[in-house]
């Protein structure tokens, strides 16, 4: 069970977009999983009424759960997922692999913009970094696996990954042994640091490095480039805990701005947004005036919907 699901942020039109994705990626589903109430909305809801709420997403297992909301936020490339094309476990060659590459790329580019051209560069053969029309962020790449030691696993198709700039710029390295330190079955991967300062990166920052959290891998770098992007709500982690205990423990290591807690979201101390909600979550919402008791919490309280 995938423990930490990205959620990412539309106008109006998470339904839409999870039908693209549909269209691109192989063994991808979609559905409309919740949809607003029709009564008890705040007064700056009333539009949304019986809309989609959330859609899922599930490209080759992976969850993702699209956000049906406002313009108030937008995804960007502070958080954006590698995609990493492997004929090791595509069960292909690397030149299949290069031409899934192609087509999702030209598939993501419809309204979209590259970030970084799909061509060769020194740690991959084919890659490229794309920002699609609803402003979520694809980092394509094609692994060699001649270039890898036997000792190196397959990293999975989808790895979410964390740049640290801005306010956080040179924290990487603190964030992920919070991290690490918080969820279960975690470790840190591969490390590549900085040799010399890079833009606002100095000496020893991280260039890239991979951990997993509850199983799940990441990535994480801190900003070579000085892009002025920083975290926000466009994109969160959520994060499903069986019991009040596990809400309350992640809430109170992870919370560090409280103006910013808001129906189980929170702001860590770099500005990545989590939410912390029970994993039973579609079922207490379905309670008469869920929605309503849940839009009154910071932290979510499961006794108190």
């Amino acid at each position: 069970m995938q423990k930490i699901i990205p959620n990412l942020w539309f106008n109006k039109n998470a339904e839409e977009a999870g039908e693209f994705y549909a269209s691109i990626f192989p063994k991808t589903t979609t559905s409309v999983e919740a949809r607003y109430p029709e009564t008890d909305l705040l007064d700056f809801q009333k539009e949304f009424a019986g809309l989609p709420l959330v859609v899922g997403v599930d490209i080759d297992e992976y969850r993702f759960t699209l956000i049906n909301a406002g313009d108030q936020f937008r995804p960007n490339p502070s958080i954006s997922f590698m995609l990493n094309f492997d004929p090791r476990v595509l069960g292909g060659d690397a030149a299949s692999a290069r031409e899934e590459i192609d087509r999702v790329w030209a598939g993501l580019s419809e309204g979209g913009k590259a970030l970084m051209p799909l061509q060769e560069y020194p740690f991959s053969p084919h890659y490229g970094w794309i920002e699609d029309r609803y402003g979520v962020s694809w980092q394509l790449m094609l692994v060699d696996p001649e270039g890898l030691s036997t000792a190196d696993d397959p990293r999975p198709f989808i790895v979410p990954s964390l740049m640290f700039g801005r306010e956080a710029q040179n924290r990487a390295r603190e964030a992920i042994d919070l991290y690490v330190s918080l969820f279960p079955e975690s470790r840190v991967g591969t490390i590549a640091e900085y040799p010399a300062p890079s833009g606002p990166a100095v000496a020893g920052a991280i260039m890239y490095a991979d951990f997993q959290l509850a199983g799940q891998w990441f990535a994480a770098m801190d900003n070579g480039a000085g892009q002025e992007f920083g975290f926000d709500c466009g994109v969160s982690l959520e994060v499903g805990c069986s019991d009040q205990a596990e809400i309350d423990r992640y809430w109170d290591a992870l919370s560090a701005v409280p103006e910013a807690e808001q129906c189980g979201w929170l702001a860590d101390k770099f500005g990545v947004s989590w939410q912390i909600v029970p994993q039973n979550m579609g079922e207490l919402m379905a309670r008469p005036g869920g929605y309503e008791h849940m839009m009154q919490m910071k932290k979510l309280v499961i006794a108190d919907f």
